[in-house]
Parts: C-alpha cells; sequence; structure tokens
C-alpha cells in the first residue's frame, strides 16, 4: 500500500514537471511514430488489396506510443553523474521514482500521439472491432511492462560501461526486427518466424497489436513468462551493478 502510495505521489509530479517540456514530448512523438509508419507504408503497398495491414499497424503506432522506455536517459544517466547515490539513501525502492517518470512520459506520449493514430486511421478508413481493442489491454499492459524491464535491464549496463546508449540501440533494433514493426511477424520467413515467436520482442509490440487488430490469439502466458523472467534478470543484475557502484565510492 506504501509503495503504490509513493508511486501515485511520484507519477503526478512527473506528470507536472513534463507538461513543460510539451515541445520536446512532441519530437519523442514523432520519433515513436516513424517506424511503424514506414512499415505501413512499406506492407500496404506490398499488399494493397488487404485492409487487415493499415488495421495492424495502426494499432503498432499506438501500442508503441503507451508502451515506450526511455532508462537509458532518465536512469542511466544518474549513474553516470553520481546523483544516483542520493536516491539510494532514500527510505524508498530507486525503481518507485524511475517507474513514476515512465509512466508520465508514456501518458504525455499517449495524449501528445493519439491525434496522429486518429488521423491515420481516418486516412486509411481503418475500422477497428472495439470489442477486439478491449481484449487487447491486457496485452498492452503487459507489452508496457516488457518494453520497461527490457529497457531498465539495458540501462543497468551504465554501471559496467559508458556505452549504455549504444546498448539499448541494439535493444531496440532487435525489437524493431522481431516485434512486429519492421514486418507482421506473420510475413516473416518460417524460421525468423518461429525465432520471433519464442523471444519477448512479439509480446512487447506485435502480439498486442494484432490482438487490437483482430487478427491474432495469442496467449498472455507468453509475456507473463517473460515478464517473470526479466523480473528475476533485472534484479539480480541490479544487486551487483549496485553493490559495484557503492565498492568504487560513488
Amino acid at each position: 500500500m506504501r509503495t503504490a502510495v509513493l508511486l501515485g505521489f511520484r507519477l503526478r509530479q512527473e506528470v507536472l514537471e513534463w507538461s513543460g517540456a510539451w515541445w520536446f514530448l512532441l519530437t519523442l512523438v514523432v520519433q515513436a511514430v516513424v517506424a511503424p509508419l514506414i512499415g505501413l507504408f512499406v506492407w500496404s503497398a506490398v499488399y494493397p488489396d488487404d485492409p487487415s495491414i493499415a488495421r495492424y499497424y495502426v494499432a503498432v503506432i499506438l501500442v508503441t506510443l503507451m508502451t515506450e522506455s526511455f532508462e537509458q536517459h532518465t536512469f542511466s544517466e544518474r549513474i553516470y553523474d553520481g546523483t544516483l547515490s542520493h536516491e539510494l539513501l532514500r527510505p524508498q525502492p530507486v525503481v518507485i521514482g524511475v517507474i513514476g517518470m515512465n509512466l508520465a512520459i508514456r501518458a504525455w506520449l499517449t495524449l501528445l500521439g493519439a491525434p496522429i493514430v486518429l488521423l491515420t486511421g481516418i486516412a486509411l478508413q481503418v475500422g477497428f472491432d472495439w470489442t477486439a481493442v478491449l481484449r487487447s489491454t491486457p496485452y498492452v499492459m503487459l507489452a508496457a511492462i516488457l518494453v520497461f524491464l527490457w529497457t531498465f535491464l539495458l540501462a543497468l549496463t551504465a554501471f559496467w560501461t559508458d556505452r549504455v546508449h549504444a546498448v539499448v540501440g541494439f535493444g531496440s533494433q532487435l525489437t524493431f526486427l522481431l516485434g512486429g514493426t519492421a514486418a507482421p511477424i506473420a510475413l516473416l520467413p518460417d524460421t525468423w518466424r518461429r525465432v520471433a515467436e519464442v523471444l519477448p520482442f512479439y509480446g512487447m509490440n506485435g502480439l498486442p497489436a494484432e490482438i487490437a487488430a483482430g487478427k491474432g490469439s495469442g496467449s498472455m502466458g507468453y509475456q507473463l513468462i517473460w515478464v517473470v523472467v526479466l523480473v528475476v534478470v533485472v534484479t539480480v543484475v541490479w544487486r551487483i551493478g549496485v553493490r559495484r557502484y557503492t565498492a568504487v565510492g560513488s
């Protein structure tokens, strides 16, 4: 209960703080929608008579806006400049602040990016089955958790290297290629499709988008398994990283 109260307080604080940076948030929105829009244009040209392609990519745009994470900026920089030491001294888990900022940024991206999603859908005359959209809600929530855990895990490499942005960039490319943004998973060669369906990236983007578009019937169990795996890995890496951080006197 105390953790929930602290998280709610931090979320409200971050939402208010980010409200003054709408111009910067707009650049993040543009950055988030460019890749799905490219995928939309490419695959719509390849399959001009298939309306499900447009529906899928409109869903991908919205899922991307709702799940974006930037812990390489919001967290890793605190390791580099030493301010993480102050966070470690506070009587609350450090991750509370990280999650609060993450949720605030996502809320603003979704709000500012909603007109783009709406206009894209209208321009392409995309229609959704709202039953499928509602059914996709828990999938999107799990996708948001997966993206955060994956990004945070990569951001933790800042304890060992000053190349964290390259590390996170590599991880983002894996999500782009194997998560359903570069191409719907069903259109990948069989070998790559089977690989993508096992790795967590499909659950971060393609799966919830497919459910929202009424194309898929995947199980949330796959996402839940990867949530558990990543929570365990993040916890272990965090503890090792903090011990190293404090050992060098930061």
